[in-house]
């Protein structure tokens, strides 16, 4: 397969789950990627993975550095086995770090250990119980948009913050503001509107705070250009530079995932196949629903990671 028709996904938080490293318990590259990244945080990983508890597993501290570290380990086993390399890549939301450390922009331990800062600032932007968020099903996002643009207030912040799929957008803000705006989406024809389990409202404007506290972090940092373009979740844009590249981190953490867009950079670019590299897939789900003529691999596991090499062969 020729580079320019291969893009890479990596997930976000929610794809996690306990045991999610049993496809490749004996593979050796991807035991020595999670190795580096539990001595970079002075915690064991694998051990959190395989006998941790699903809440201890879920802690937006515990889940980012897990996420990414999982990502870029089966990204390893890939490129390590002579996979193909992509032209381009994208995350969502923390994957997009993973994505940027599998081009080579952060090294591993650096990426584990701003993630990690990135979860901690992120729930210290908005008190536990102060923000949620929800997922809409079945409304056209400009619809969801614009209600919750309408009831939208500083002291009761609503907004639409990542939008996934066609049909599903999430909502994000202060806890009764989100509350009533589902019953408001519901009302105008949303078929569903959930309430997700979450410990803060990732990339809403309330995350302020965590936006520039990564700026200060990243500012001190060195960067390299990366390997394979990414395209940032803040502006569906590739950003080669180093410098850039910071500024769509810092400002992702309080902007939408513009995630219907990406999918459609990949493919105006001429890419026929992505390959979500991480664990579930969640992201396979979304990319089908919104260019179902794509083909859609994963890398979750030993015989995933084979079928994946020989598809891009």
């Amino acid at each position: 397969m020729k580079s320019e028709q291969l893009a890479f996904v990596f997930p976000g938080q929610g794809s996690q789950s306990v045991g999610m490293l049993g496809g490749f318990s004996n593979h050796s590259v991807v035991m020595s990627c999670m190795g580096a990244a539990s001595e970079a945080l002075g915690q064991d990983l694998v051990a959190l993975i395989e006998s941790g508890s699903a809440e201890q597993l879920g802690l937006t501290v515990n889940t980012q550095p897990v996420m990414l570290a999982a990502g870029v380990a089966f990204f390893e086993a890939y490129r390590q086995a002579g996979g193909t390399m992509p032209s381009l890549a994208a995350g969502h939301s923390l994957g997009e770090y993973a994505a940027l450390t599998a081009a080579g922009v952060f090294d591993l331990p650096d990426a584990v250990r701003t993630v990690r800062f990135r979860a901690e600032q992120m729930q210290a932007a908005v008190p536990v119980g102060t923000g949620t968020m929800a997922a809409i099903i079945g409304l056209e996002a400009e619809q969801v948009r614009g209600i919750c643009e309408s009831r939208s207030r500083p002291d009761a912040v609503v907004e639409a913050v990542n939008f996934n799929a066609p049909d599903q957008t999430v909502i994000a803000g202060h806890t009764p503001a989100v509350e009533g705006a589902c019953e408001a989406l519901k009302a105008a024809g949303a078929k569903r509107a959930m309430l997700l389990t979450v410990s803060a409202p990732f990339h809403a404007s309330l995350l302020a705070p965590a936006a520039k506290a990564l700026a200060d972090r990243l500012s001190g940092m060195a960067l390299r250009a990366p390997a394979f373009g990414i395209v940032h979740n803040v502006d569906v844009q590739v950003r080669p530079d180093p410098n850039a590249i910071k500024e769509a981190l810092a400002l992702q953490a309080m902007r939408p995932v513009r995630w219907v867009e990406t999918i459609a950079y990949l493919k105006a670019y001429g890419i026929t196949t992505l390959v979500e590299c991480g664990p579930g897939k969640v992201l396979s789900g979304l990319v089908r629903r919104i260019s179902p003529e794509l083909t859609v691999l994963n890398i979750n596991d030993q015989a995933s990671l084979e079928a994946a090499l020989e598809a891009t062969k």
